[in-house]
């Protein structure tokens, strides 16, 4: 036998055993603890249904799944270290609209790429944005939040989690919509946003619920509207947009699981499963109604198209803000 033909056997081998070993281990997936990045801080909203959603899944597959939280860089520290995770279905990452798609726009240089680095699982969160207003600041409707931005242009700040979130572009996009001049504040921990939001700092907010829900139950802040064509079940009494007199601003966000490129399609099958199991359950439901969410399941071919959807969407209110690229 010749050399060539030794080292081409050799290599077949190698894949043969790579390529068995990886089955048997999607097979018995999964062995051990899953450990699931959010790149956000504890008891942001994207953390609060994660948990929820992760405590039904946990008990079907039979292993604990654990929250890493990662926050810092608009979500984009923790979301690198997940796509150059070992992709074997035990790292798994924990992706908002900022960055696993509207960052591809924003930043010149994120550290991965969302579409070659990170395999879209399923969405599983939508949040509609609730425009909210500091108890200090003399507005108590949408309207009078529009005349009152539009006589003090740029004195006005909103918080988000981070540059690029849901919540920074809804900031962007109401002063689109409203010819108003807002200024952005980002924060790294969204829970130092709250008091400052009740003490009037950062008086105004373009928020998913469970990051304001703190300050409106201590009547620090008063929701003024809904950024949806429907009332949401956390906050019943609260006009959608439309009825409060501006129809043309819709906004919402989502939330969705994600694992490193290359992890082998049945454990990708497996887990695309699970979420959509957890998300039938009455109380992962209820629990998502209690903070604001709406749930979503996609199976795999559709959830890469609303992946691919989603970062062509961001790129173009993007443009349109005329958001400068951040080095």
């Amino acid at each position: 036998m010749t050399m060539t033909k030794r080292l081409l056997l050799g290599a077949g081998v190698a894949l043969a055993a790579t390529l068995g070993g990886t089955m048997a281990g999607a097979q018995g997936y999964p062995t051990k603890q899953i450990t699931v990045i959010i790149p956000f801080a504890g008891g942001s909203a994207s953390d609060v249904v994660s948990r929820i959603m992760f405590d039904k899944m946990s008990r079907s597959m039979g292993q604990p799944i654990i929250v890493e939280n990662r926050p810092g860089a608009g979500g984009n520290s923790g979301t690198a270290a997940a796509a150059k995770a070992t992709p074997d279905g035990y790292t798994l990452l924990g992706g908002g609209s900022g960055p696993v798609a509207a960052n591809l726009s924003l930043y010149k240089a994120l550290g991965y790429d969302p579409l070659n680095d990170l395999e879209m699982i399923s969405p599983f969160a939508g949040f509609t944005i609730v425009v909210v207003a500091s108890k200090n600041l003399p507005v108590t409707s949408l309207k009078a939040l529009v005349d009152h931005a539009k006589a003090n242009p740029g004195k006005l700040n909103y918080g988000s989690v981070g540059i690029g979130s849901s919540q920074h572009l809804a900031g962007e996009y109401f002063s689109q919509v409203t010819g108003t001049k807002l200024t952005h504040v980002p924060y790294r921990n969204i829970a130092q946003y709250g008091p400052d939001l009740i003490a009037g700092q950062v008086p105004v907010g373009f928020q998913w619920y469970p990051n304001v829900a703190g300050p409106i139950g201590a009547k620090g802040a008063i929701p003024l509207a809904v950024a949806g064509d429907k009332r949401i079940p956390a906050l019943p009494d609260t006009p959608t947009t439309s009825e409060a007199g501006l129809p043309q601003y819709k906004v919402n966000g989502w939330f969705a699981l994600l694992a490193p490129k290359g992890t082998p399609k049945p454990i990708l099958e497996r887990l695309n499963k699970e979420v959509t199991d957890a998300l039938n359950d009455p109380q992962v439901r209820q629990g998502f109604e209690k903070a604001g969410a709406e749930t979503i399941a996609l199976p795999l071919d559709r959830a890469k198209k609303f992946h691919t959807d989603e970062i062509a969407k961001y790129r173009d209110i993007i443009a349109k803000a005329g958001i400068a690229q951040i080095e």
